[in-house]
């Protein structure tokens, strides 16, 4: 396994001339325009990787990390649609029409501003930007941004897409993952396709990419986006790969947290003096587990540890072809994720067992991983993956929004670690100054900040937001400004209230300073009540959580699929349901 030192190496000349944010004369100097390559991952939380302490084998990540820059406080949403419109959009995701999960989004929100579950006119897309200054834009992956004849990627700047558009989908073969769906929402060109069954996901995905840039006109820069579904749920990956991390978790998710909170240390990823964020409330005691569900959750991190690796493999094999190309000495690499770590438990939710077992969906520790086999490392292991950070996916602590970035390429010195602040919004900016390309005319211009300074220069103090840059996804918020963060954390781990941390000393959002610094908390309050106004972010019901209003539309749904059947459904849910005891007996 492979480990990239974070010592800073000697800085590369820089050959380019530096702009203000957002400005587009950053390469101008730059003999040709840089490829673009942006790998999406999804669910991966900042130390996952293996160059940011995480025991998953990610020797191309790691490498490209060793090339370039890694940020230890880049933040994005909790959830992953909002998340992915604002890192594609560079604009606040209910600019971009994409405020929540279209499929959590509450019925009273439905359509109004902000709040249409797909990218709207609003904003233009990277793929859009790019394209006047001679881009060949290509996505494979995970898009979940909408689906109608305008919102999908052929619309919105892209020549060539297949896409998922859902939360997620089997890797294995073309099947939803929940009974929410009626398929696995994969597109091609804007058309419905179907993926092929056999081929993990992450290989499908590069296999696909590799078509494209195949068939490209060599003459002209790409921009070349591959959202991977690793690692979300279903957990899945070869099982070849997976038993080389036998054992590797055995000794739980305490011991795993205290590693990963002393290696994000080590590394230089958050203070040494950092204090370790608290445990949710309601999680399972590592010692009181009985040795059936130990051995699930244990194989399913190995699982989930695996599934890193293969999409690792994947790409790696994408680089050499760049190699072999002579395109990589000029490609700029950007590497994120959606959020941090996936925390649901589908077992919770009695009907979407029973549906596991009616499709056929094995849960045996013995053979997880591989095709027709359904994992999930649930709360527990995400707080532990998220070792440096409070809570996980969905909430706005640190573990939920804190992911990796690392950024490689033409121009980006190889300073290691950063400490700057940066958020998703600064992808598009950043992107736009490497390109030196101006931004596409829309309603809402790119609000980030280019951060293409802070990866040319040398290493300097840590930047540090100087206007309010705020987030709001299904109820939970945060608003960054200086070296605060204001953070509300909902149902169904947090109890709602406002928050005031120190970001950069204290990480794991250990020490709330409202009441010892009330004039700051105020004036943060003030700010988020403007930033929340400007943006049209409307309140949830203090009772709502995602995932519950998730369940109660799948239950609706297949309700409504059985009305017609009259008895004749009812009789086939108890025959479903006597065939699963049957077979559990």
């Amino acid at each position: 396994m492979i480990r990239i030192s974070f010592m800073t190496a000697g800085l590369a000349a820089a050959s380019l001339a530096v702009a203000g944010p957002g400005g587009a004369a950053f390469a101008q100097d730059a003999p040709e325009r840089p490829n673009i390559v942006l790998i999406i991952l999804d669910d991966v939380g900042l130390t996952d990787l293996g160059v940011t302490g995480g025991e998953a084998a990610t020797p191309a990540m790691d490498a490209l990390a060793g090339e370039g820059v890694v940020f230890a406080n880049f933040n994005t949403a909790p959830m992953c649609a909002p998340s992915r419109a604002m890192m594609l959009t560079g604009v606040m995701s209910h600019d971009a029409g994409v405020a929540n999960l279209p499929e959590t989004t509450p019925d009273a929100l439905e359509g109004l501003r902000g709040y249409e579950g797909r990218l709207t006119r609003r904003a233009a897309t990277l793929a859009e930007h790019l394209r006047p200054a001679g881009y060949q834009n290509f996505i494979a992956g995970k898009w979940h941004l909408g689906h109608d004849a305008d919102s999908l990627p052929t619309a919105r700047g892209f020549d060539r897409s297949f896409v998922l558009d859902a939360s997620g989908a089997d890797n294995w073969q073309d099947r939803p993952y929940l009974a929410y769906y009626d398929r696995a929402e994969w597109w091609a060109d804007g058309a419905p396709a179907q993926r092929p069954d056999g081929e993990f996901s992450s290989t499908f995905l590069v296999d696909q990419m590799l078509d494209y840039l195949g068939d490209r006109d060599a003459s002209r820069p790409f921009f070349a986006v591959i959202g991977f579904q690793a690692v979300h749920i279903p957990v899945q990956a070869p099982r070849e790969i997976v038993e080389a991390y036998d054992g590797v978790y055995d000794a739980g998710w305490d011991v795993l947290a205290q590693r990963r909170h002393a290696g994000a240390a080590a590394r230089g990823l958050i203070p040494p003096d950092a204090e370790a964020p608290a445990v949710p409330e309601g999680l399972r005691d590592w010692d009181g587990l009985d040795a059936e569900t130990r051995a699930f959750v244990t194989a399913s991190m190995e699982v989930n540890a695996a599934m890193l690796d293969a999409t690792d493999r994947e790409i790696a094999r994408l680089v050499a072809t760049l190699r072999e190309e002579g395109e990589y000495d000029n490609t700029l690499f950007l590497i994120v994720s959606d959020n941090g770590p996936e925390h649901n438990r589908p077992d919770l939710h009695r009907g979407t067992e029973f549906w596991l077992d009616l499709v056929g969906y094995s849960r045996d520790p013995q053979t997880l991983g591989g095709p027709e086999t359904y994992a999930w490392i649930g709360a527990e292991w995400a707080k532990a993956a998220a070792g440096h950070g409070a809570f996980f996916k969905m909430h706005a602590g640190s573990g939920g929004m804190n992911v990796p970035l690392i950024v490689s390429g033409p121009g980006v010195s190889r300073r290691g670690v950063a400490r700057d602040f940066a958020f998703a919004t600064d992808l598009v900016p950043t992107v736009l100054d490497y390109a030196g390309a101006a931004p596409f005319p829309a309603e809402i211009a790119p609000a980030g900040h280019s951060l293409a300074p802070i990866l040319a220069g040398p290493d300097s103090e840590p930047r540090l937001p100087e206007a309010p840059v705020g987030m709001e996804a299904g109820g939970h918020a945060a608003l960054f400004l200086g070296p605060l963060k204001l953070v509300r954390n909902v149902a169904p781990y947090g109890d709602g209230q406002w928050r005031l941390h120190d970001w950069t000393a204290d990480p794991g959002e250990t020490i709330d300073l409202a009441a010892s610094r009330p004039e700051e908390f105020q004036h943060m309050m003030e700010a988020w009540e403007t930033f929340a106004a400007l943006h049209a972010i409307q309140p949830v019901a203090p009772d709502y959580t995602p995932v519950g209003l998730m369940a109660q539309r799948t239950y609706a749904r297949q309700a409504a699929k059985l009305a017609p059947w009259g008895l004749g459904g009812f009789a086939l849910i108890g025959l479903g349901a006597w065939l699963v005891f049957r077979r559990r007996a």
